[in-house]
């Protein structure tokens, strides 16, 4: 059998998902209407499992004699949750390239699964005041927007960078993220921005860039626990409501965290699930347990309390 070249995969791939055979319903947008997904109605087909709680036993990492690759992460979510949705960290990917991409969509179709999105962290910072470190950073998100294409995810998370770089620039951050949407608008894939660290990703922060950078490709993605671990519960909520006005397909649901401090703080489940329907979002909710106990136990009770919201 001959060999395909990286771009000739990823060109199939793009055609493949333009006719709306891969991932979840992606119609063809112009760029300037922005993306136009078509969201399932019913709570169970709403949500997806990331797999970033589960970092203990992938990627190679052992615990409990237990270790996953990414590729049978599909099965795995089917088998225990009976989700056939799944949101892959970009640091459980073996691989990037062609064939590891390509036995991947092979594993998401034959656990009849499909990607929500891909939130991608690095070293590299695309909104760094180093120059040539943000040139590299902007770069590192593209290919992970040529890697969405390939295995069908309809959206991406770039990180905001971290506290190395506290004299953030809403410009600077602005000028970066427009750059990369503008090339991830070409390829039909969503942009969207986390309220993650307090310190560079503020959820009124997130929402200044998106407002800035304004285009209908970069949306927010609405964390319920990051926020609240690190401030008021008070701005925290508002923080929530800030972001979902601005959300389109994805966001993360947790129950708890704790944080550096050890203290543990607990979601007012119900008010966040008022903003989220107060906002009429209709996009996917993401099961992102990231506190103490089992990954598999404590997913399990986020996705019934998430049912009983939904």
């Amino acid at each position: 059998m001959p060999q395909t070249t990286r771009r000739q995969f990823l060109a199939l791939c793009a055609t493949a998902m333009a006719s709306s055979c891969l991932g979840p319903a992606l119609a063809r947008a112009d760029r300037t209407s922005g993306p136009h997904i078509q969201f399932p109605t019913e709570p169970h087909e709403r949500i997806a499992v990331s797999s970033y709680p589960f970092r203990n036993f992938m990627s190679g990492q052992t615990n409990g004699g237990r270790s996953v690759d990414l590729k049978d992460f599909p099965a795995l979510v089917v088998e225990r949750f009976q989700i056939h949705k799944i949101e892959p960290w970009s640091k459980h990917f073996t691989s990037v390239d062609p064939k590891y991409l390509e036995e991947l969509r092979m594993a998401l179709d034959k656990a009849k699964s499909t990607v929500v999105n891909i939130p991608v962290d690095s070293d590299l910072n695309p909104f760094a005041a180093n120059g040539s470190e943000r040139e590299r950073g902007i770069a590192f998100n593209k290919k992970w927007v040529d890697v969405a294409v390939a295995i069908g995810s309809p959206s991406i998370r770039p990180g905001l960078g971290h506290a190395r770089d506290p004299e953030t620039s809403l410009e600077r951050v602005a000028e970066s993220t427009a750059r990369l949407v503008e090339y991830a608008s070409t390829k039909n894939i969503v942009v969207t921005l986390e309220n993650d660290s307090i310190k560079s990703s503020d959820p009124f922060f997130v929402v200044k860039v998106i407002q800035k950078v304004n285009s209908p490709w970069l949306r927010a993605l609405p964390d319920f626990g990051n926020t609240l671990a690190a401030t008021a519960p008070d701005y925290a909520y508002r923080g929530l409501d800030a972001m979902f006005q601005h959300a389109y397909c994805i966001t993360h649901v947790k129950s708890s965290e704790t944080n550096g401090k050890g203290i543990t703080v607990h979601v007012d489940m119900a008010k966040a699930f008022g903003i989220l329907k107060r906002n009429n979002y209709k996009g996917y909710c993401s099961m992102e347990w990231d506190d103490r106990g089992d990954p598999f136990v404590e997913t399990e009770k986020l996705i019934k309390t998430t049912l009983r919201y939904l």
